[in-house]
């Protein structure tokens, strides 16, 4: 689907940039990481444990290079690319390790430069390689890729669809007031501003109400209609889907060709600009997934979280170039699939975890006719907020996690202060994968008393110091696993 966003003036543009950046890459070599995920996912978290264990040589076995001792440094440069905010590792980390509370959301793009100083484990390559990787960690949120697919869409598609969706059991009753609105509306009665924002509202409204964790909903586009930045208010964010379209033709002056230049306006100035800027000078990709949440709330948030994924991966450009190819165009040609807060489950479940994800990913992969690229799965848990023990029940010893719950959290009518640590059997995520899917089986929703597992933000851990009083990397699951994974080959 990739090749149908762009036109070839684009291509031209996207051309000749990678040609600059790969003429710059022969001097200082340049690796461009994608970060993305949906909001909570995690994202802001990865980079900073990424670039904090690098930095301080945190703990990572699996991580080849750091393992065997080949990296001589790492440390942050300024980022090549002056125009995007920076992602301030600085000021999260501070949150993390001091204030102990997880840093904000990401709420636009930004980027981070990390570079790597190492030693080839090939002799060849030390007579030939500098010993030194930049990696420039892009960051963006995953509902801004989400409206990618827009841009192959009409507006009466666009429309269509948005209801049809809107139908479905797990949100027809949070669609209702919008739809009502709608279907009291003409779309070809003449246009007005406060009709087109009561709609728009309403529609906002509905998209939000699927985002709260009850739901956990992944596919609602457009994106920037739950994280609007500086396009609050304007006119590229003021239309909504409209009903009974059908195939004719907006009159002019009309709302139906209101609703629709805002919605192609929208594409034109906020979606494509995102897609040739940045998707398409991506190297590698992580998406990150909070699939613990999806479990939660049933197969239906299951299912809409799998159309997601599919979604997003259509979006990338995957594969292998030729030497001449690659000149011109980049590709990812690794995407790492990582289910997080693995540290929300006892390491028993976390083959579970994975195999969800993994049964996710790979049914995405197929939808989407993917291929050319490597694609991995991973659980793990960027920062690890608790510890594993056991607690006898009567004669049943169960595995549990030992952390510290965030205040307000609650479970069992107990709420919690933020300042104890308590322990908590977290529950076993079920041995049949099929189920997990399954919408003809039972429901877990908000009403369910029977939830997959018992779901609580824990704090961030407390570092370790040593006997020197030296502040260790951030703990983390898996961590080592994603960098072997995403950056490793670029090192050896």
């Amino acid at each position: 689907m990739a090749s149908s966003l762009t036109t070839f003036t684009d291509e031209a543009r996207i051309a000749l940039d990678t040609l600059s950046g790969r003429a710059t890459g022969l001097f200082s070599p340049s690796l461009r990481l994608g970060v993305t995920g949906l909001s909570r996912a995690g994202k802001t978290v990865f980079i900073s444990a990424f670039v904090h264990n690098l930095i301080h040589g945190g703990r990572l076995p699996l991580f080849e290079a750091q393992k065997s001792g080949r990296i001589a440094r790492a440390f942050l440069e300024q980022q090549p690319d002056d125009a995007v905010p920076r992602f301030q590792y600085e000021d999260h980390i501070a949150a993390l390790v001091n204030d102990r509370v997880w840093p904000d959301s990401t709420r636009a793009i930004s980027e981070l430069r990390l570079t790597i100083e190492y030693e080839s484990a090939s002799g060849w390559n030390r007579m030939f390689s500098s010993g030194k990787l930049s990696v420039d960690i892009v960051d963006y949120p995953g509902e801004w890729l989400l409206d990618l697919p827009l841009l192959g869409k009409s507006f009466a598609d666009f429309s269509r669809e948005a209801l049809e969706m809107a139908t479905l059991p797990v949100r027809e009753d949070l669609s209702l007031a919008w739809r009502a609105i709608s279907a009291e509306i003409d779309p070809n009665a003449d246009a007005e501003e406060m009709t087109a924002r009561r709609l728009a509202e309403s529609f906002a409204a509905y998209l939000k109400a699927c985002k709260l964790d009850e739901r956990a909903l992944s596919t609602l586009p457009p994106g920037r209609f739950l994280m609007p930045g500086d396009l609050e208010g304007s006119p590229a964010l003021t239309f909504a889907p409209l009903a009974g379209l059908g195939d004719r033709r907006a009159r002019n002056g009309s709302l139906h060709a209101m609703m629709e230049r805002r919605y192609e306006a929208y594409k034109t100035h906020v979606v494509k600009p995102f897609f040739r800027e940045h998707i398409t000078r991506l190297d590698r990709q992580i998406v990150l997934i909070d699939a613990m949440q999806a479990l939660n709330a049933g197969p239906g948030a299951m299912a809409d979280l799998e159309r997601a994924v599919t979604e997003i991966l259509s979006c990338f450009r995957p594969g292998r170039g030729s030497f001449i190819t690659d000149l011109f165009s980049r590709r990812i040609d690794r995407i790492l699939v990582a289910a997080t807060k693995a540290d929300h489950l006892h390491h028993e479940s976390h083959d579970r975890l994975q195999a969800i994800v993994r049964r996710l990913a790979d049914r995405a992969v197929a939808r989407a006719n993917f291929t050319g690229a490597d694609v991995d799965v991973v659980a793990m848990a960027a920062v690890r907020a608790t510890r594993e023990g056991t607690v006898k029940q009567g004669r049943e010893t169960l595995p549990v996690i030992i952390g510290t719950p965030i205040a307000g959290e609650k479970i069992d009518g107990e709420t919690f202060d933020g300042k104890t640590e308590t322990a908590i059997f977290p529950g076993d995520l079920p041995e049949n994968i099929d189920a997990v899917f399954d919408l003809s089986g039972p429901d877990h929703r908000q009403d369910s008393t029977d939830p997959a597992i018992r779901f609580v933000r824990f704090r961030p851990p407390k570092l370790e110091r040593t006997a020197e009083g030296v502040t260790l990397s951030l703990p983390h699951i898996r961590l080592d696993r994603a960098l072997q994974f995403l950056i490793g080959d670029h090192l050896a």
